[in-house]
């Protein structure tokens, strides 16, 4: 069986299978329009770059860069406009940068510089200090998500979300899926990127232990965003065991805080929004590009 994985975008849905990644887009006529590319990891290129950890780095990479294309496409088909503005190279590396920027002052500079002043009232050892900054973090990024869940468009997104994943679930079960057996499958899924996201915030108190607390604020602070990738191909690591070897009950643990939070990144979709999740993955699994 396919590893398969994907996003929701736009009125729509990715998925990808292998080298090939396909996005369903409703538009607003109705019909579904469908984009498919021929993607291949630089890791299956260079042995250096496949190696444990490392490879998580790059995947990561070019996992976000796939899914702002993605999301691109989806932008463009979605409206009414007859203009379409591609993002060029450039454009997609800046829009990363932007968006790791924010993420970088949301989940690492805003929970440190508060477990800071907590450590001017009361001494906190190196294990305390990163427990509860860890503690801050799945904090801030459940409250973000769960407050942004209440705008229509991001719930909407949620709904596609879900169609992905109980198409995926059904195509995993099943070997075949129609809108109709997927729809008794769960929203849940545990390759979701969500269980990646939990997962850093997790593996990093393990890391950030090994952080001397006698560093100034911004040397924690420039400490944490250059061990970033090495937290994030330790994640990796640890989706890709648990994905082979799901009888291992201690991975499980590191992934009950995202499926937890999947509750909130995913919603119950309508029959219309699993027909495209199904599109989608349909062309995924054709052969050829």
């Amino acid at each position: 069986m396919e590893s398969i994985g994907g996003q929701a975008v736009i009125e729509g849905v990715m998925i990808r299978n292998k080298d090939i990644v396909a996005t369903a887009v409703r538009k607003s006529s109705g019909k579904i329009k469908v984009s498919r590319l021929n993607v291949s990891s630089i890791t299956k290129k260079h042995k250096i770059l496949n190696l444990p950890v490392i490879r998580g780095v790059i995947i990561l990479f070019e996992t976000m860069m796939i899914g702002i294309k993605s999301l691109n496409f989806s932008a463009n088909e979605s409206t009414n406009t007859k203009e379409k503005e591609e993002m060029s190279q450039w454009q997609l590396v800046l829009a990363i940068i932007i968006a790791l920027a924010f993420a970088l002052v949301l989940f690492k500079l805003l929970p440190l510089g508060i477990v800071q002043l907590i450590n001017n009232f009361f001494i906190l050892n190196r294990f305390s200090f990163s427990i509860i900054e860890g503690v801050l973090k799945l904090l801030i990024l459940s409250g973000y998500i769960y407050a942004i869940s209440f705008m229509p468009d991001i719930k909407r997104i949620f709904m596609y979300h879900g169609a992905e994943h109980k198409v995926v679930n059904c195509y995993e079960n099943e070997g075949k899926v129609t809108v109709k057996a997927a729809k008794k499958y769960s929203t849940i899924h545990k390759r979701c990127g969500t269980n990646f996201v939990t997962l850093v915030l997790i593996i990093s108190v393990l890391v950030y232990i090994f952080i001397p607390l006698e560093f100034s604020f911004m040397a924690k602070y420039a400490a944490r965003v250059a061990l970033l990738p090495l937290v994030a191909g330790i994640s990796y690591e640890v989706l890709k065991v648990n994905a082979k070897y799901p009888k291992l009950r201690i991975f499980e643990l590191f992934i009950i805080p995202g499926l937890l939070l999947q509750r909130v990144t995913t919603k119950e979709p309508n029959s219309k929004q699993l027909e495209v999740a199904l599109r989608a993955l349909k062309e995924s699994l054709k052969q050829g590009s």
